[in-house]
């Protein structure tokens, strides 16, 4: 029998917040999480984006806080010392999301969140930072400016999180991470929350963070969704995506379309191509100041703009109703990379589509990316706009008598003109090793856009 969130003997307060949030079954890692975390122990958790962790997380850290009768006074100050629970996060998208989560839950409660980001002006934030909310939001490199200068204490910090700690890692933030670990209470309780348990250097954090953690596994990073159809359409070159991704956003039906590149420099370029093409189309990338990032996402969330073309900064953290058809314009650098991408659609049991747009270039990567999630990609091509490349060779499943069909009769190859002193040498010499093309495959040149740099 499935569990339900009444089998969590949550205060009533938490329960009006979910059912008004429209929380109805507990997700599975909800299911294995709530329990623990409420029997006070430390957890290593691997699960998914799109899992629902979050409310994992803040469910049982809310019933401490309200269960202690310590909410915060009619001031706004905690009753008790400092902030009572920290939520460490990799990127602001993600400490809004995780913001706006508690907002929801805590609708019928007196509790207060804080966000601490980068960004934003250092005296609005020392002004939250001083009245000591219950549950501070926080990415690690401001909050460790205010820890240094002596502006922030967690002195009485009751439970430290970090959601999403191999992305800390991933953008350089170990140190930072560990320093805020020494500087908080030691007798907390401390939850970790990572898409893989596999990353390098994470073992570093889980030595300092957890004591004798309770791991939990659900959902691994590379276990396929159920709910995500995966495609690929093989492309010419970056002009050729363009042609193939504005006809996808003209004939899909999608709600809301994410677009990805690798490089902001694409990002940036591709946002006027598809405008002009009469797209509504936001870009989003890391250089932009969060007054720009605010407006851009006030955009999506309203509605104003259907299509967002993102860099990595987006492929984790933000929660965009809606969202049914992920793009690949430039393939993922790495299959963890590609999933975390693509599991912006399909949530919450609706169905998703993710489209991979593959050019000569990334041919290999995409067989590696297929190999490592044990994905089978469906071949697709779009009528009109059918790519001259077909892969460099024999895919599996392909006979041997399809192959060679491939290979274009003598009669169809363009006349050369040989000149005489050739002409009698032919025969003479053998093709250098390694020169061979195959069948039906015609290198292109590399554009130099930056794309797999």
């Amino acid at each position: 029998m499935n569990p339900q969130f009444t089998d969590f003997m949550l205060p009533e307060a938490l329960g009006r917040g979910l059912e008004k949030a429209g929380f109805d079954t507990p997700t599975p890692v909800q299911a294995q999480v709530i329990p623990l975390a409420q029997d006070g122990l430390d957890l290593l958790v691997s699960a998914a984006t799109g899992s629902g962790k979050t409310a994992a997380f803040l469910l049982p850290i809310m019933q401490r806080l309200l269960e202690t009768g310590l909410e915060t006074g009619r001031d706004g100050r905690a009753a008790r010392g400092g902030t009572r629970a920290l939520i460490l996060v990799p990127t602001r998208e993600l400490a809004r999301q995780v913001y706006i989560h508690f907002m929801r839950l805590a609708s019928y409660t007196r509790l207060t969140a804080g966000v601490i980001i980068g960004g934003e002006r250092r005296d609005r934030q020392i002004a939250i930072v001083r009245r000591n909310p219950d549950i501070l939001v926080a990415t690690p490199g401001r909050l460790l400016d205010y820890l240094r200068s002596g502006e922030a204490d967690l002195a009485d910090l009751e439970v430290l999180v970090l959601d999403e700690a191999d992305r800390m890692l991933d953008l350089g933030f170990a140190e930072d991470v560990l320093a805020i670990i020494d500087r908080s209470n030691p007798g907390r309780q401390s939850l970790l929350f990572s898409a893989t348990l596999h990353h390098r250097g994470l073992a570093a954090i889980t030595d300092r963070l957890l004591r004798d953690p309770r791991v939990v596994i659900v959902n691994p990073v590379r276990e396929q969704h159920p709910d995500i159809t995966h495609q690929v359409i093989l492309s010419d070159d970056s002009e050729h995506k363009q042609r193939q991704l504005l006809w996808l956003l003209q004939s899909e039906p999608a709600q809301q379309v994410l677009v990805f590149t690798n490089t902001r420099e694409r990002a940036i370029a591709l946002g006027p191509v598809l405008q002009a093409g009469g797209q509504r189309v936001v870009v989003l990338h890391g250089e932009l100041d969060q007054r720009e990032r605010n407006r851009v996402m006030g955009l999506i969330h309203g509605g104003q703009v259907r299509c967002l073309v993102a860099t990595d900064v987006a492929a984790r953290g933000l929660d965009i109703p809606g969202v049914q058809l992920v793009v690949n314009f430039e393939l993922a650098r790495s299959g963890d990379d590609y999933l975390h991408r693509t599991g912006r659609t399909g949530r919450a049991g609706e169905k998703g589509l993710a489209i991979a747009l593959v050019d000569p270039t990334e041919w290999n990567r995409m067989e590696s990316i297929e190999r490592y999630l044990g994905l089978d990609f469906q071949a697709r091509a779009i009528p009109g706009l059918k790519a001259n490349f077909s892969g460099p060779g024999k895919r599996k499943g392909p006979s041997k008598s399809a192959a060679k069909a491939k290979t274009p009769p003598a009669a169809d190859k363009p006349k050369v003109k040989v000149r005489e002193r050739d002409r009698k040498n032919i025969g003479k010499r053998r093709q250098p090793a390694g020169k061979a093309v195959a069948a039906g495959f015609t290198p292109l040149r590399k554009k130099g856009d930056g794309g797999d740099q």
